[in-house]
Order: structure tokens, then C-alpha cells, then sequence
């Protein structure tokens, strides 16, 4: 198996609608404010959404969607357990005990930092650099810039001229 990946394009030669594309991607985040709706869902809705329509754009936008979506997967699940935690409070007792409140502090901490991660991310982007999330970057990197075996034998078959 190949351990080859495909170069990186340097940002002068990437267009200004490419790094639009890939800044676009970590504003999806606000989907569900756009909407007025507090459901967390609908970021991660509106992220997988993004991330199929520019799935076949360079690898630079690929990179930054698949990037942005990996990483509102943890923030989005643990705003959809607080909401759902918070219903059931509603709906059978309004006691909010120290473990709701310590798990409410742990959301805010997570999406604050998301927050911060994606705005730097969107800037870096916007400038056509990549930027690295922990963990999810280097899974994205991998998924998207890694040259697959049967691409490999493609591009022996048919070389550049």
C-alpha cells in the first residue's frame, strides 16, 4: 500500500473561491443560529450537507470540510445530550443538580473552544494556509491528501504528459 500523498497547494496558487470554499465550511457552525432554532443538530446537519456539496472541489476545500465536520461531531453530540438533559429537567422536575451544572460547564468549555479553533481555522483558510486540528486534522489529511492504491495505478497507466 502507498504511503505517497498528493502535494499541497502553496496559497498563491490556490483561487480566491477555493479559500471562500474552504473558510465557508467552519461557518456552518452557526447554521442553527441562522435559523433561530436551539438544536444543535442542525450544524451537524448543515456541516455533512456542506461537505457533499464541495466534496469534489480540490483537496484544499475537501480538507477544511471534512475537517470542520469531524470536529463539530463531538460538540454537536454533547449540545444534543445538554438539550435533551435540559428537556427531561423541564418536562419532570426543575432541580438542577451539580452533575447537570458541572456537565453544562463542560459544553460551554467545548463549544468555546470550538468556537476559537474554527474561527482561526476559517481565518487560516480565508488565506489559503491549512490549519490542524487536533487529532481531526490529521485524520483529515489522511483521508484526503493520501494517494489510494487504484489512483496509483491509474496515474502509472496514463502519465502526464
Amino acid at each position: 500500500m502507498s504511503t505517497d500523498y498528493y502535494p499541497i497547494q502553496q496559497p498563491e496558487d490556490l483561487p480566491a473561491r477555493e479559500r471562500e470554499d474552504a473558510m465557508g465550511a467552519y461557518f456552518m457552525m452557526f447554521a442553527s443560529l441562522a435559523a433561530g432554532l436551539p438544536l444543535p443538530i442542525i450544524n451537524l446537519i448543515a456541516a455533512i450537507i456542506y461537505y457533499h456539496v464541495n466534496k469534489h472541489k480540490s483537496r484544499f476545500v475537501r480538507f477544511h470540510s471534512l475537517q470542520s465536520l469531524l470536529s463539530q461531531l463531538p460538540v454537536s453530540l454533547l449540545n444534543a445530550g445538554l438539550v435533551v438533559w435540559a428537556i427531561s429537567f423541564f418536562k419532570y422536575d426543575f432541580n438542577f443538580n451539580n452533575t447537570f451544572l458541572s456537565y453544562l460547564i463542560v459544553v460551554i468549555l467545548a463549544n468555546l473552544l470550538y468556537l476559537g479553533f474554527s474561527i482561526a481555522a476559517a481565518i487560516k483558510a480565508r488565506q489559503g494556509l491549512m490549519y490542524y486540528f487536533l487529532f481531526f486534522g490529521k485524520l483529515s489529511y489522511e483521508i484526503v491528501y493520501k494517494v489510494r492504491e487504484e489512483e496509483e495505478k491509474i496515474y502509472r497507466n496514463n502519465p502526464p504528459i
